[in-house]
């Protein structure tokens, strides 16, 4: 049965992350530093507009592109924090997550043959997606020396006559980088240069510690070149609603929407409504979640570093990648023997491609006292094993 399967399947790998939270599953008392999504609940009052729609009887389908009242909304949310504008009716769609919009913009403008910069370490989707829709994925390994920030030289020397696009994924899955606007403005100068298109994945924008966030459609030039997503899931603690969106330049967001209509009509409704409730009263939940995650990063990295597992300081998401090398370990037997022993789960390295390899993923998404265990438990894991 096999020869019914398409090859491009057989190029994609199973997920780096799963095998570990297989087996974490089937054991008592593991402490996850794995999972990639808030351990907050939903607030409140966004969990009662969501309710509240089915109250009042929103079940059906809405707008292809989203419910007007919510786009409206988003695009004051894009104006005020970056100074860009998008149209609601033409330039913004709402979609099952951030994922569904990277698949939408990969199908929309990827052909055969077509090849993708994508920087790594990366979040696991980015090469398959690229590969699923035909592409080749060229990926340039950014480094800790740079903390993880890509230079504008390694697009320039990856780049090809055949290379269409830029993918990029700052704040950053699983190093916690965020890119500084002078290395961005940098970056820019070249995908003006190749005229290439630039999707822009900023899901953890919200999430940034010290530093400030800078949107790249909002980089003199960029807006005409760039497909941003984002979305809800994780500044909002909203991961199990799957709702996410995209924004691009009219032509292109046409693109993206037919692909939509046909593979999935629209979004949840009753999600909509919690999104849109999310915007309007939601930002005092997120100062707060994020101040905690804040503090959790601190104590995470700190007592990662004084264990030996040297880690560089991540200012995005919520994930901190040490450094196993000094164990003489592999990072997957590291995660393995870890969990085993010790039973806490991470995530080797490797799963986020090449550039991962020697590091673990950390998440910081758990409790403190939690953070506080797990740490305790990798100290006797590394005094154990020199």
């Amino acid at each position: 049965m096999s020869d019914f399967v398409t090859p491009k399947i057989h190029r994609v790998p199973p997920s780096g992350i799963r095998r570990f939270f297989d087996i974490a599953a089937t054991m008592d008392d593991v402490i996850s530093l794995g999972i990639g999504e808030p351990d907050f609940a939903t607030p409140p009052n966004i969990v009662q507009a969501g309710l509240a729609s089915l109250g009042a009887g929103e079940t059906h389908y809405t707008s292809n592109s989203g419910i007007l009242e919510l786009r409206a909304a988003l695009a004051d949310h894009l104006e005020k924090l970056y100074g860009l504008r998008y149209d609601p009716q033409t330039e913004l769609l709402i979609t099952v997550g951030v994922s569904e919009a990277l698949y939408l913009a990969f199908a929309a403008t990827v052909e055969q043959g077509d090849e993708v910069v994508v920087p790594e370490p990366c979040f696991v989707s980015y090469n398959p997606e690229v590969v699923l829709a035909g592409g080749t994925p060229l990926n340039v390994q950014t480094s800790v020396e740079n903390d993880f920030q890509l230079l504008a030289s390694q697009v320039e020397e990856a780049v090809t006559d055949r290379t269409k696009s830029l993918l990029l994924g700052y704040p950053n899955n699983p190093t916690g980088a965020v890119m500084n606007r002078e290395l961005l403005l940098d970056v820019a100068q070249v995908a003006e240069k190749h005229d290439l298109l630039v999707i822009s994945d900023e899901i953890y924008d919200r999430l940034v510690y010290g530093v400030e966030h800078t949107c790249f459609a909002s980089l003199p030039g960029m807006r005409q070149r760039t497909i941003l997503l984002g979305g809800f899931s994780k500044a909002y603690a909203m991961t199990g609603w799957r709702i996410g969106y995209a924004a691009a330049p009219a032509e292109i967001l046409a693109a993206m929407r037919k692909v939509h209509q046909y593979t999935i009509m629209s979004a949840p409704t009753t999600a909509q409504f919690a999104a849109l409730e999310a915007l309007k009263s939601g930002e005092e939940a997120v100062q707060e979640m994020r101040a905690r995650y804040d503090r959790r990063r601190r104590l995470i990295v700190a007592g990662l570093n004084s264990i030996g597992l040297t880690c560089f300081e991540p200012r995005g998401a919520f994930y901190a990648f040490p450094s196993i090398e000094i164990t003489g370990m592999s990072d997957e037997q590291f995660s393995e023997r870890l969990l085993m022993e010790e039973k806490v789960a991470c995530v080797p390295g490797s799963a986020f491609g090449q550039g991962g390899a020697g590091h673990v993923r950390c998440s910081y998404a758990t409790a403190y006292n939690q953070i506080e265990q797990a740490l305790e438990r990798l100290a006797r894991f590394a005094q154990r094993h020199g």
